[in-house]
């Protein structure tokens, strides 16, 4: 197994796999305490569109979804103060419109359907030198947010007006929160792939709840099974030549059915040993 590390585009694929396996869990788990867990998809959309854009001007892909994606961030934002007791529908406002967006865009730009194949699934082949440049850079400052402002963003999560009236500046920690959540989409689109990034978000928090006793446990377990879903299934697309984000997503999704299935076999062995002991 180790001959495939003899490989630079491996190498960044695995790197850049592993940060993303970071990021995705820590923000998933503030976005699924926020029954929020709907803006990984919207926003991913808003990428799509983005990489359409930048394939169609020639412009570096992964940098305009990323402008899109922060533009969009803002949107959600500003919507969600217009539509305060209903939230939700800022995300499906947004999310209509970056379809529409994409839609539009890859049909005006026919000849780029194929380059659009790595972006909506994921591709292990194709993280470039400069993508790694930016994932590292921007993991790292997400990483270094969330550390310094952990507290807050838990506060926030279980009750924003307490928090609010405690003191904690709420409306600045969204907005940027929603930032750190556009960056990490789209980021992460290179290996999971845009149709796919908000399960990578979602799945691994859904696992670590079945098990976690803590909140901490919880990011803690979150962030071990999305790294063990994103490393092995680096590694099975490459032997088996399949699509990365594909992959990774059924890993996720095949970890959280063992591990409600152990959690469900445990709890019948209890039962069945409290009735005998009964």
């Amino acid at each position: 197994m180790l001959e495939i590390l003899q490989y630079g585009f491996m190498q960044r694929a695995l790197l850049s796999g592993i940060i993303i396996g970071i990021l995705c869990p820590l923000i998933g788990i503030f976005l699924v305490l926020r029954r929020m867990s709907l803006i990984g998809d919207s926003l991913s959309h808003v990428a799509l569109a983005g990489v359409a854009a930048g394939l169609l001007a020639g412009i570096y892909p992964l940098g305009m979804a990323l402008l899109f994606s922060t533009i969009a961030a803002l949107g959600v934002e500003k919507l969600r103060k217009n539509y305060s007791h209903y939230a939700e529908l800022s995300i499906a406002i947004i999310l209509s419109a970056s379809i529409g967006l994409a839609i539009v865009l890859i049909s005006l730009a026919k000849s780029i359907n194929m380059d659009l194949f790595g972006y909506l699934f994921g591709s292990i082949t194709t993280v470039l030198p400069k993508d790694l440049w930016l994932i590292s850079g921007v993991g790292v400052f997400i990483i270094f947010f969330i550390k310094i402002f952990y507290k807050e963003l838990f506060y926030i999560a279980f009750d924003e007006e307490s928090a609010r009236i405690s003191g904690i500046p709420v409306t600045g920690i969204n907005l940027f929160f929603t930032l750190i959540v556009a960056a990490t989409v789209t980021l992460s689109m290179r290996i999971v792939g845009i149709l796919l990034v908000s399960s990578l978000i979602i799945v691994p928090v859904a696992t670590s709840l079945q098990v976690a006793k803590s909140f901490r446990q919880a990011t803690i377990f979150s962030v071990i099974f999305a790294e063990l879903s994103v490393v092995l299934g680096i590694i099975i697309s490459y032997y088996l030549e399949l699509a990365s984000g594909g992959t990774i997503v059924l890993l996720s999704v095949f970890i959280l059915f063992i591990v409600i299935g152990i959690k469900n076999k445990g709890k019948r062995f209890k039962h069945k040993k409290l009735l005998k002991t009964g």
